[in-house]
């Protein structure tokens, strides 16, 4: 059947432009050897209704594509006429006879790209595929060091914008955020795939309980401990998570509570995204990767203003955590505790460094004019109760606030912030609103940085957890733990943390862009050491299904532990014995290789 007349047939119902489909349509016929191979067996099925075929699309490339390319003239097309053979390796699409079952396209397949975006890659190019070396490769003689390109830097490499590259990935808007998501989706697919491949074996258990089974009688590891699928190195993982947290604490319990509490949320109005905006007349939205860019740098220049006194003084230490949840463009949580000498230890203080108040447009017109534009919350309540903040008929963000003179803390430990009623005003979505809808800044940040910055002072012992919990909490939805028990002679629990990771996940387009770019999502200074203690054959032990009992115990019985390396220091160091463990990485480092 003519393509003219599918079409046609097709959108009988349809709105959308006829005339740009059919042309769409014949460009890629045209031009896309891959849709030309389908197409060839779709005239070949017609033409021999009764005959069983199979069309084979070959990941692996044994010869460079930029000079063996797909056969595209009949005389060469991949039809394999006959039986077909399920068996058969390195076949990942397969096209079949009217009555076949549809074959699944893997990602790591070199036409996966091709062939679910034909109008990103119209020429058929080729994707991702498994095996790519890195240039010069015989320049690497660093053991241990990959060989080949992983699939985030391939993917890195082709978002990349090149001013001799008219980009058509850039200018596809909506469907540039769906192939972002879609490649970073791919990235944790291929990752949590080698976890599981790699981890799928591998059990840990204490060493007393590896001694208890070997008293037992029991022989097969297989049979102790529980199973390690998510490493705590997996970014966003549920351990990963619980030991940023940790480390948090660790640093409050060293610094004490932290004092200031900073949100910067991402200004789509910023001089560098109107930059693109005017040349391409893209909006920004459609474009993550630029968004991601200069929020990055941003974010660079704030910390870099941070760490050198620019605003608050000197620092003791930090920590932030870059959130996009469902919203759009990101906003970074930070967390600063100042130095001992400059901490906010009166109301006068607090007053110097936080503002919850509009000023006074005949002085400051300038600084009114943003606080007016980035820090006021509202309108909402009674003056306009559809605001997206109303949850039962209140503010879910408590505003309107009281008038107060003064500054003071409430029970709980939670600012209560000067908010003199003046008489200054500003109007939003027509309505006046006064310093009871001012939310609390920083002048001095406010003015370079102009954006919603949220200033807030936290140094109360009852807010501390709420606080890290807040900047630590992770991805938006809450995972659950999902296990189940065999009934077999042990009994034990099996958790797929991989499942559970897919399950609660929700990615947006910028979330995508930002792990592609390989942009830390959680940073603190200064460093922390994570201690391992335990008590006596309490230690953890990893072993593998395959091993023995008795071979587990060998390797693990007098091995050292950070813990125990500890002890053995201190019989060592003279220096060391008036330190305790936690203070010891101040003065020693602890070697992991020679366990000392």
């Amino acid at each position: 059947m003519d393509v003219t007349l599918i079409i046609i047939i097709k959108m009988q119902s349809s709105n959308i432009d006829r005339q740009l489909i059919i042309d769409l349509t014949q460009m890629i016929d045209q031009h896309n050897p891959i849709a030309q191979s389908f197409r060839r067996v779709r005239e070949f099925h017609e033409n021999h209704p009764s005959q069983m075929f199979s069309l084979k699309l070959f990941s692996q490339r044994e010869r460079d594509r930029r000079v063996y390319n797909y056969p595209s003239c009949d005389e060469v097309a991949a039809l394999v006429v006959g039986d077909f053979d399920s068996s058969d390796t390195g076949r990942d699409v397969i096209v079949k006879s009217a009555t076949g079952q549809l074959q699944r396209i893997y990602e790591t397949h070199a036409l996966y790209w091709p062939l679910q975006y034909p109008l990103l890659f119209p020429y058929g190019e080729d994707g991702y595929q498994l095996g790519i070396p890195y240039r010069d490769i015989q320049d690497i003689n660093v053991a241990g060091r990959r060989t080949r390109v992983s699939m985030r830097e391939f993917i890195y490499f082709r978002l990349q914008m090149r001013e001799d590259e008219d980009s058509i990935i850039h200018k596809s808007r909506r469907l540039f955020q769906q192939f972002v998501v879609d490649s970073f989706s791919m990235i944790e697919s291929q990752r949590l795939y080698e976890i599981r491949k790699k981890h799928s074996t591998i059990r840990g258990e204490v060493l007393q309980g590896i001694e208890e089974a070997m008293r037992r009688g029991d022989t097969e590891a297989s049979s102790i401990g529980t199973r390690v699928i998510l490493p705590s190195s997996f970014t966003g993982g549920k351990r990963y998570m619980f030991n940023n947290c940790q480390d948090a604490m660790a640093i409050c319990k060293h610094f004490g509570y932290p004092d200031l509490f900073l949100t910067l949320t991402c200004n789509p109005n910023w001089p560098e995204f109107q930059r693109y905006i005017n040349r391409d007349q893209v909006p920004i939205a459609d474009r993550p990767d630029i968004a991601c860019r200069v929020f990055h740098a941003k974010m660079k220049c704030l910390l870099n203003d941070l760490k050198n006194d620019v605003f608050f003084g000197p620092l003791n230490a930090g920590m932030y955590t870059i959130e996009f949840q469902k919203r759009g463009l990101p906003h970074a949580h930070i967390l600063l505790w100042l130095d001992g000498r400059n901490r906010l230890q009166n109301i006068e203080i607090v007053d110097e460094l936080i503002c919850a108040e509009l000023p006074n447009p005949m002085k400051f017109s300038h600084l009114y004019s943003v606080v007016s534009k980035y820090m006021i919350h509202g309108p909402c309540g009674r003056v306009r109760p559809t605001s997206p903040c109303m949850k039962d008929g209140r503010c879910s963000k408590f505003y309107p606030k009281q008038f107060v003179n003064y500054t003071s803390f409430d029970e709980d430990g939670y600012p209560i912030y000067k908010r003199r009623d003046i008489g200054v005003t500003v109007k939003s979505h027509g309505v006046d609103l006064d310093n009871r809808f001012v939310v609390p800044y920083n002048p001095l940040l406010l003015m370079k940085y102009q954006a919603h910055i949220n200033l807030e002072f936290c140094n109360k012992s009852n807010v501390i957890k709420y606080l890290f919990k807040y900047i630590n909490k992770g991805p938006d939805r809450v995972t659950a733990t999902i296990s189940h028990s065999t009934e077999t002679t042990h009994s034990f629990e099996v958790v797929d943390e991989i499942k559970q990771y897919y399950d609660c996940r929700y990615l947006s387009p910028c979330e995508s862009m930002w792990r592609i770019f390989a942009y830390e999502i959680h940073h603190r200074w200064p460093p922390v050491q994570r201690l391992r203690f335990h008590l006596p054959n309490q230690q953890h032990v990893v072993f593998d299904d395959h091993d023995t009992i008795g071979s587990v115990l060998i390797r693990n019985r007098d091995l050292m532990t950070m813990f125990t390396a500890w002890m053995m220091a201190n019989r060592t160091y003279v220096e060391g014995r008036t330190l305790t463990y936690v203070e010891f990485p101040s003065k020693f480092v602890y070697d992991l290789q020679s366990r000392q």
